[in-house]
């Protein structure tokens, strides 16, 4: 019998054990409000995760159903939908053993990227942690806030000549993109990607930009198969069984792979050799020896043997350093971007409030220092609302380890009537935890909670949200998550968005094209145009005179 063959019957049986096991046994999540399946095969997560369906329908579910229910996934096996904050605080904090990143996206990240912080769990992640922790302090951005400065005034002059003959409509999430990818490159890594004065192709750069929009594309079925998948044979088997399916979100994701792997072993080359040739080598590097992965190679390199990062762990950092820091920040500058087209009142303000700062008493603009734009009240207050209200990735999954028990902050009635204050979990279900539903829980931020108001922030916060104790590591939410998997570089985030902003909105106006922009679900959101799924966000920019 052919390999595949055997391979393919043993996928259905797979599949057949998977749909009847739900209906064998009895679960503690059978007593959980919720809503009926849409699929015996999908559940409610084809509508869940639907590219642009997604937003309203996950809203009505969290109005119907309140702060945890229970959703049914893939073959119709019962998840644990929630934002409750103690039960956040349970899975990102103090059950950490008990809720760890799902094997759906570790699996993933491992098969795309390589075993870097997306991708390792436990003892291995502490490691890698601990190791990049320090490289992104608040004393280690105020060195890298000249070379933000710098890179962004090429952005400036970039988008100056193209709007010097009057208005113009440009693509504004490909210009955060490419910006975000030379902050990244030059902070983060001592690489320069794009010199931002022309149109450069660069299969890395195009290659981190497709990464979420093409997983996205991949079926959902393929999704929630790949840690059985990944485990059938050598690698190598694996590789050529999909070189030979002609299936294309899985073709293009293997060229991705290929891009950011090749380039990942460059530069970590290249920067040892810098490091090995000395200081006076450094000095004639991009970020002189201040960048991130500099730093990190050199404590490496005098890390005890236990502490020590393999090549093949210091190759992925790299990726996943891209990968986290672009998308992300550069989707929510776009989102900033289109928030103040649409409420063109808030970008004046904001103008108004930066222009006075960055004023050099002379009648010119100067930069501003790490501890000066960090400071600035309303350019905070934007960017917190903007987040708060639309954080760039959605929810996350957890999935249960071991038997234990899921606390809530208040009681929930069950389907019998009865009221639940906790649910028993067993090992291996799934966790769904929705970081916009627990930014915009109304019990905690008011009726207005879905509405996008920075002016909250410049007074005293609800009091309920204060008691909640939010587990977030940033301003009472959930966007950077908590817990020892919270975003490493949010610092980095924050003081690369407010970096751009103090720079651009003093020299331009943005407003609304007669493009519909849409926004899409995807690992990170990102917006188009009407129908399309293509990344783009074309704005009206017209130059401000000084």
């Amino acid at each position: 019998m052919p390999l595949l063959q055997i391979l393919g019957y043993a996928v259905l049986l797979y599949i057949g054990w998977r749909v009847l096991r739900p209906y064998l046994s009895k679960s503690p999540l059978d007593n959980l409000p919720g809503p009926k399946s849409e699929s015996w095969i999908s559940g409610n997560v084809g509508k869940m995760f639907h590219r642009r369906e997604s937003w309203e329908y996950q809203r009505g579910l969290v109005a119907q159903f309140g702060r945890l229910f229970a959703i049914h996934g893939l073959l119709n096996r019962k998840w644990i939908y929630t934002y409750d904050p103690r039960a956040l605080h349970s899975i990102y904090v103090k059950d950490q053993d008990v809720f760890e990143e799902s094997e759906i996206l570790t699996t993933a990240f491992m098969l795309y990227v390589g075993p870097g912080l997306l991708s390792t769990l436990g003892e291995q992640h502490r490691k890698q942690r601990k190791m990049l922790n320090p490289v992104f302090s608040a004393k280690h951005l105020r060195e890298m806030t000249p070379i933000f400065n710098d890179v962004i005034h090429k952005l400036q002059d970039a988008i100056a000549s193209r709007v010097k003959d009057g208005a113009r409509e440009i693509d504004v999430l490909n210009w955060m993109g490419r910006t975000a990818l030379e902050l990244i490159g030059q902070g983060g890594l001592g690489h320069s990607f794009d010199p931002l004065t022309e149109d450069k192709a660069d299969d890395f750069a195009d290659a981190v930009k497709a990464y979420f929009p093409v997983t996205s594309q991949v079926h959902l079925i393929i999704r929630q198969l790949l840690p059985v998948l990944v485990k059938i044979g050598p690698a190598s088997f694996r590789r050529k069984v999909v070189e030979m399916i002609p299936y294309g979100p899985g073709q293009r994701m293997k060229q991705i792979s290929d891009a950011m792997y090749e380039r990942s072993v460059r530069i970590i080359n290249e920067k040892r050799a810098a490091l090995e040739r000395g200081d006076e080598a450094l000095k004639h590097q991009i970020g002189e020896g201040k960048d991130i992965m500099s730093v990190l190679l050199r404590a490496n390199m005098s890390a005890s043997d236990a502490d020590r990062l393999t090549d093949e762990e210091l190759i992925a950092q790299v990726s996943v350093l891209v990968l986290a820091a672009m998308d992300t920040t550069s989707n929510a500058l776009a989102r900033i971007l289109h928030q103040l087209a649409l409420h063109p009142e808030v970008q004046e303000k904001l103008r108004q409030e930066l222009v006075r700062a960055r004023d050099d008493g002379a009648g010119s603009l100067r930069d501003l220092d790490y501890d000066e734009v960090m400071e600035l009240p309303y350019l905070d207050a934007v960017c917190r609302e903007t987040l708060r209200r639309f954080p760039p990735v959605k929810g996350l999954f957890r999935a249960v380890r071991k038997d234990g028990v899921l606390p809530l902050s208040a009681p929930i009635r069950g389907r019998d009537g009865s009221l639940i204050d906790h649910i028993p979990v067993k090992n291996g279900m799934r966790v769904i935890t929705d970081i916009e539903a627990s930014n915009c829980n109304e019990e905690l931020w008011g009726e207005d909670a879905y509405e996008w108001k920075p002016e909250r922030w410049l007074k005293p916060l609800p009091p309920a949200l204060e008691e909640a104790h939010i587990p977030g590591v940033y301003s009472h939410l959930m966007t950077f998550i908590g817990g020892a998997r919270a975003c490493i570089g949010f610092k980095f985030s924050q003081l690369e968005m407010k970096v751009v902003l103090a720079t651009l909105l003093p020299a331009f106006k943005f407003e609304l094209s007669d493009k519909p922009i849409a926004w899409n679900v995807a690992g990170v959101a990102y917006p188009s145009i009407g129908d399309s799924s293509k990344p783009e966000m074309p704005l009206r920019v017209t130059r401000i005179e000084a």
